[in-house]
C-alpha cells in the first residue's frame, strides 16, 4: 500500500465543470505579469547563451589536460550540464513561438528561427503543430503529442506491457524519441499521409502554412550544413564530443520534461463527446525538477498555468501561478516525485487509456491502464 502523500498524489483530478471560469484567472493575475519585457527576455537569452559557451571554453580548454581516468568522469558531465543549458536555450525559442519573448511578432520569429536552426528544430513546423497542441489539449483525437494510446492498440497494451517492453521504450524515448517526433510524428496525432515535420506537403498544417514550412526546413539545412563543415575541419570525434552528445541530452530532457507534463495517473484525457478546452488545460500536471528548474527557466513549475496563459514570460510565471493555484484548487495538478523515480513510474502506470468500466463511467472520459 502507498504512503498518504503517494496516494495523494495519484489521486484523479475533478473531471466535473470548474467552479470558476478563465476569465476568473485571467482577473486574479496582478496585470504586470502580461508585460514583456525586452530586458528581461534577453537577458534569458544571453545568460543561456554566456553558459552555453562558458561551458564550451572550460571543456576545450581544460579536459583533456586531465588525467585519462579523470576523463571518463568530466566528460558526461560536460555533456549532460550543456546539454540541459541547450534544452533552456529552447525553451526560449519555445517562448518566441507564443509570442512571449518581445511583443514584436517579427523580432519573435526571427529569434526563435536562429535557435531553433541551430537546435536542429523547425522553428515554424514546431510553432503551428505546438499551436494545435495548446488548442486540444488532451484530446485522444485531436491533441499533437504524447497523445496516449487505445487498448486497441496491441502494441502497447499487450507487446510492450512487461518489463522488456517498459525499458525497451524508456530508453527509445530519452535516446531517439524527441527526433522521432519530428521526423515521423512518433506519440502524435493519427494522420492519413505522411506527418512529418520536416514535409511541407504534410498533413499537419494547412495550405497557408506550406510555405513557412519549407523555410522551417531550409534553416535546418543551413545548420546541418555549417556542422557538416564544422565535421570537416575538426573532426567527427570533436563534434561528436561538443556538441553531438549535448544535442542528445537535450533532445532526451524535452522529451522527458514534455511527457511528464502531459503524462500522469491522475489525468483525464477526452474524446469529442466530452472534451472542452478549459478541462483539457486542467488535465496537465507540474512539476519540480530541483536544479533543473533554474536552467529551463522554471517551465516545469508552470505548465498548467502556460495552458491558460501562453503569453505570460516565464519571469512573471512563478508569480501568476501563485495566485491562480489557489483558484484551481482540487483542479491543480502538482507533483514533486524526482524525475527519474516519475519516468518510471509513469511508463509502467500510463500504457494506454479507456473508459472506466463502472456504473459511473462516462464514455468520453479516458484514464490511463496499465493492464492487459
Amino acid at each position: 500500500m502507498g504512503s498518504p502523500d503517494h496516494m495523494k498524489v495519484l489521486k484523479r483530478v475533478p473531471i466535473s465543470k470548474p467552479p470558476f471560469e478563465y476569465s476568473n484567472l485571467k482577473k486574479a493575475i496582478p496585470p504586470h505579469c502580461f508585460k514583456l519585457s525586452l530586458l528581461r527576455s534577453f537577458y534569458a537569452l544571453y545568460r543561456d547563451i554566456f553558459l552555453i559557451c562558458a561551458f564550451y571554453y572550460l571543456a576545450s580548454n581544460y579536459i583533456p589536460l586531465l588525467p585519462q581516468p579523470l576523463k571518463y568522469i568530466v566528460w558526461p558531465l560536460y555533456w549532460f550540464f550543456q546539454g540541459v543549458m541547450l534544452g533552456g536555450l529552447w525553451s526560449i525559442a519555445h517562448e518566441t513561438g507564443h509570442g512571449a519573448f518581445s511583443g514584436y511578432k517579427w523580432l519573435d520569429d526571427t529569434v526563435g528561427f536562429f535557435i531553433h536552426s541551430v537546435l536542429l528544430t523547425p522553428y515554424y513546423s514546431m510553432k503551428y503543430s505546438h499551436r494545435t497542441h495548446h488548442a486540444h489539449t488532451n484530446s485522444v483525437e485531436y491533441d499533437e503529442i504524447h497523445v496516449p494510446r487505445l487498448k486497441s492498440d496491441t502494441l502497447y497494451s499487450q507487446i510492450l506491457n512487461n518489463p522488456i517492453g517498459l525499458v525497451f521504450t524508456i530508453l527509445f524515448n530519452i535516446t531517439l524519441g524527441w527526433n522521432s517526433y519530428l521526423l515521423f510524428n512518433y506519440t502524435g496525432r493519427k494522420y492519413e499521409g505522411i506527418a512529418s515535420h520536416f514535409y511541407p506537403p504534410s498533413p499537419i498544417y494547412n495550405d497557408s502554412e506550406r510555405s513557412l514550412i519549407f523555410l522551417s526546413d531550409v534553416g535546418i539545412f543551413v545548420a546541418l550544413y555549417t556542422y557538416y563543415r564544422i565535421v570537416v575541419t575538426k573532426g567527427l570525434i570533436w563534434a561528436l564530443y561538443f556538441y553531438g552528445a549535448p544535442f542528445f541530452v537535450m533532445c532526451g530532457l524535452l522529451m522527458v520534461l514534455t511527457y511528464l507534463q502531459h503524462t500522469h495517473p491522475s489525468l483525464a484525457h477526452y474524446d469529442s463527446t466530452e472534451w472542452d478546452w478549459i478541462r483539457g488545460a486542467l488535465s496537465t500536471v507540474d512539476r519540480d525538477v530541483g536544479i533543473l528548474n533554474w536552467f529551463v527557466h522554471d517551465l516545469p513549475r508552470i505548465h498548467v498555468l502556460h495552458h491558460f496563459f501562453p503569453g505570460i514570460p516565464h519571469y512573471h510565471a512563478l508569480e501568476a501561478m501563485k495566485v491562480v493555484k489557489p483558484i484551481l484548487g482540487d483542479y491543480y495538478n502538482y507533483d514533486d516525485t524526482p524525475i527519474i523515480k516519475a519516468l518510471w513510474r509513469e511508463m509502467k502506470e500510463c500504457i494506454y487509456v479507456e473508459p472506466d468500466d463502472d456504473g459511473h463511467k462516462k464514455s468520453g472520459v479516458y484514464w490511463y491502464k496499465n493492464k492487459a
